[in-house]
């Protein structure tokens, strides 16, 4: 598989282009998670707009400077750009705009891409006053497109969005790159119905993840190679990514940790890490903040409901913390192929987990119900009862009940699993009239599904998923 892969990205370039194409001056943020494809997304822009494309280091203003005038000198065809020694960022900006060749001839708004800007705070506290300055007195004034980009999420929108920010209010638009949907799985992976699935629970939809995997190889030979050896790409890879984004990485890895080991709640938590309660509340926020954990509450509970549950939902840290952090010590010491042996026999319980998940997503986005949206789409409990997934929508009285079931379904055991399931929907109180309610058992496999139905209720399985996700995938 090319490493060079471009997939999907349709509305993040076209958002990308609309700024561009706007005749005034444009800043922009564009943050997400290390490895989800930002380079990419820029390099891709780039190739049509035409620009200077930076990635800032750790090395301090002097450096980055004189590396991005260097940028800055082949963009201009003036290498004597370069040779000059600029004292600090509103120079070296203020020489580029006042240049003979800016902007050059090619024609088409000047795009200034600086990557990586959180690298510049790190080393510079006073990077975001410095550079509202330089748009407020230099680059404002000028038809250009500037584009700040970041993977520390924390960083990016602490530092740059943040209300206290000298950057808040400059900014004429932004965005979040997130992972890819599932649909896309299929143009990384030759892998079909469940081994294209539990690679989603293993990788979720993060490109540089999906293109570690060798089409060649099969699941199982894969984690083994990229996941459970010591050096592999991705076995390190968790560790790389908090210590990225937090100051106090061990922290946020006992969490993590205790809650892949089934800890949800505030409580369990504390006592599972020896931290305080207002510590582990505090990253807890963090963590949901920056989409690594959910917050779960019942899809019907009021604003203030205090008995939350905490949940890992991002697949690949939902694995590594379940399977490769406990299983370390025996990989580093050659026994990777014990720890496989272990995670496989696990390995269904896990997929039981996520295919909740999976689902969720696939609802939420309006791949397995199209046309189909919900105010609220969650999880719901009652005491000892629990329903999946549960969407409403209180504009129109439209509830959809959802059984989610990693194994196969003989038509009796599916039946019953939709009985069960509609006597549970009669203990969810949300409104009292005018409820249009739709019944759905979603499994790995059901025999003789087309016969289940009926209007009220439906019966999908990886087939039905699969299909959807094809026709989703097209409609783009």
């Amino acid at each position: 598989m090319s490493q060079q892969l471009f997939v999907d990205r349709e509305e993040e370039l076209r958002f990308l282009t609309e700024r561009y194409r706007t005749p005034g001056p444009e800043c922009l943020v564009l943050y997400g998670r290390r490895r989800v494809g930002k380079t990419a997304l820029l390099a891709r822009f780039l190739e049509d707009a035409g620009g200077i494309y930076f990635l800032a280091s750790e090395e301090g203003d002097e450096g980055n400077i004189r590396e991005f005038s260097h940028y800055a000198a082949q963009y201009l065809d003036d290498p004597h750009f370069g040779d000059v020694k600029y004292p600090d960022w509103q120079a070296v900006f203020s020489a580029l705009v006042r240049h003979r060749s800016f902007p050059p001839d090619s024609g088409g708004k000047p795009v200034l891409v600086i990557d990586e800007f959180p690298y510049l705070i790190s080393r510079n506290r006073a990077i975001p006053s410095i550079f509202q300055k330089i748009w407020d007195t230099v680059l404002s004034r000028e038809s250009l497109m500037l584009v700040l980009c970041g993977s520390s999420v924390a960083a990016m929108e602490t530092e740059v969005l943040g209300y206290k920010s000298p950057l808040y209010g400059r900014r004429t638009g932004q965005w979040q790159v997130e992972p890819l949907q599932y649909p896309y799985l299929s143009e990384f992976l030759p892998y079909e119905g469940e081994d294209l699935a539990m690679s989603w629970f293993i990788l979720g939809g993060v490109p540089a993840y999906l293109k570690i995997f060798s089409p060649d190889r099969t699941l199982w030979e894969n984690v083994a190679e990229q996941i459970l050896r010591t050096g592999a790409y991705l076995y390190s890879e968790p560790e790389l990514l908090l210590q990225y984004e937090f100051r106090e990485a061990g922290n946020y890895m006992a969490i993590l940790r205790a809650m892949a080991g089934g800890r949800t709640t505030l409580g369990s938590l504390c006592q599972e890490t020896g931290l305080d309660r207002g510590m582990v509340s505090k990253y807890l926020s963090v963590l949901t903040r920056l989409r690594i954990v959910t917050d779960e509450v019942p899809v019907t509970a009021h604003s203030g409901y205090r008995r939350r549950h905490y949940r890992l939902s991002d697949p690949y840290l939902s694995f590594w913390f379940r399977f490769v952090y406990p299983g370390r010590a025996e990989i580093e010491t050659g026994h990777g192929q014990a720890v496989a042996e272990s995670i496989r026999e696990q390995f269904p319980l896990y997929c039981g987990e996520m295919f909740e998940v999976l689902c969720r997503e696939l609802v939420r986005a309006g791949i397995l119900f199209p046309g189909e949206s919900f105010s609220r789409i969650g999880r719901w409990w009652q005491g000892e009862e629990e329903i999946d997934l549960v969407g409403l929508d209180e504009s129109t009285g439209r509830a959809l009940f959802v059984e989610c079931k990693w194994t196969s379904l003989t038509p009796t055991k599916a039946r019953g699993i939709m009985s069960d399931l509609q006597r549970k929907s009669r203990s969810v109180r949300w409104r009292e009239d005018d409820r249009n309610e739709r019944f759905c058992v979603i499994a790995r496999h059901i025999d003789g599904k087309e016969e289940l139905g009926d209007a009220g209720s439906c019966f999908l399985d990886l087939e039905d998923i699969s299909r959807q996700s094809e026709m989703w995938r097209q409609n783009r």
